[in-house]
């Protein structure tokens, strides 16, 4: 009997109605334990259609990003006392990732990286899923790590693995938009082994809540830096 590798997915999603069941249904369930959607205070179907497509739905109060991410590992917490995974995958539930390519970054952990970043910069992305803000965001932001902690990442992108008791070593706080530049700072700072695996990226369904929109954008843009500043 094939026996799924203990890893376990998180999804942080807020009003995703119309594409988490996309994204559910793409994993590949033999590469995956758990899949759990962290609904972040959705007011649509988002909680319904996940769970129609297979997955544990976690409520996440208190708006934000950082915040869906940290329900979603204290689930495991609970879930996993006696059985904790190997690794944590963290995903969009917009459908601009590509479910099928979790392998990527699970062969990374498996051949002993501790985080490993899906570059959408250096893969293959759709004309126009990238915006001009975030193409410099993610330029400046990564310029900025290099320069302080002397590693060079190409891209702050939210789909990642990590292994479960290096996260947990991490410490993670941020409840906002500085989740994902946190944990790449903080995993240099533990001199945790870090690599990228280009990863594809595809238009979003429906508007994204941050690069959407000039306010979030500029919101984003600012707790970014900020976070970076404050792990100095």
């Amino acid at each position: 009997m094939h026996v799924r590798p203990p890893i376990d997915l998180i999804i942080p999603a807020f009003n995703e109605a119309l594409s988490i069941g996309k994204v559910i249904r793409a994993i590949p369930r033999d590469a995956i334990r758990h899949i759990i959607v962290c609904d972040n205070e959705s007011t649509d179907a988002t909680a319904l259609e996940a769970e129609k497509a297979g997955a544990t739905v976690v409520y996440a109060p208190g708006r934000g990003y950082g915040s869906a991410c940290l329900a979603g590992m204290e689930h495991i917490r609970k879930i996993a006392t006696h059985d904790p995974p190997l690794a944590v995958v963290f995903m969009d539930g917009d459908f601009s990732d590509f479910p099928e390519e979790i392998p990527l970054l699970t062969n990374a952990i498996a051949k002993g990286t501790d985080l490993v970043i899906g570059s959408r910069v250096s893969g293959q992305s759709e004309a126009g899923s990238l915006t001009v803000p975030q193409r410099f965001g993610n330029w400046l932001a990564t310029r900025l790590i290099s320069i302080f902690w002397g590693f060079s990442y190409t891209d702050l992108g939210p789909f990642r693995a990590i292994r479960w008791d290096k996260l947990e070593m991490l410490d993670m706080q941020d409840r906002t938009y500085g989740w994902t530049v946190e944990m790449q700072i903080k995993a240099l700072k533990h001199n945790l082994v870090c690599a990228e695996v280009p990863v594809s990226y595809r238009k979003r369904i429906g508007v994204s809540k941050i690069s959407g929109t000039i306010s979030g954008t500029i919101k984003a843009g600012y707790k970014i830096l900020r976070t970076i500043f404050k792990l100095l």
